[in-house]
Parts: C-alpha cells; sequence; structure tokens
C-alpha cells in the first residue's frame, strides 16, 4: 500500500507530464472499501483545495499506485 507523500508525488508528476499546474495547498483523502467490497482503497487527491481554478484532481488505486481518474480545471 502507497502512503499519502507517495501518492501526492504520483498526482504531481502525471499533472507536469500533462502540462498542468500542481498548486499547493494539497488535500489528500485515503477512501477505504466497504466491508465485502472487490474494490481496493484509493487516494483522491485535489491541489489548489482551498480555492477556485488551477485544480488538479486525481483518483489513485492505494495498493498499487495507478491513476484510476484524472482531470484538471484551469480557470
Amino acid at each position: 500500500m502507497i502512503d499519502e507523500a507517495t501518492a501526492i508525488g504520483v498526482a504531481r508528476r502525471i499533472a507536469l507530464q500533462q502540462g498542468w499546474a500542481f498548486v499547493e495547498p494539497v488535500q489528500a483523502r485515503l477512501r477505504k472499501p466497504w466491508f465485502f467490497s472487490k474494490q481496493s482503497a484509493r487516494w483522491e487527491i485535489e491541489s489548489n483545495a482551498v480555492a477556485f481554478g488551477a485544480r488538479a484532481r486525481f483518483v489513485i488505486d492505494a495498493e498499487d499506485g495507478t491513476v484510476l481518474e484524472k482531470g484538471y480545471v484551469p480557470r
């Protein structure tokens, strides 16, 4: 399982590869699956968490670090 710092690092790297701004502060939440669910835990990461615009959002598998979802709001 990857930790919060690793998940943020993955998100930052992907954002820079895409040419997206990755602005502080960054908010990371670990979402754990419900009982008996076949899904794994995932990290939900948002940059520029307290303001509008220049926001990158990622969902990362907490088991292996795979990016499941990504998106960017420039303004």
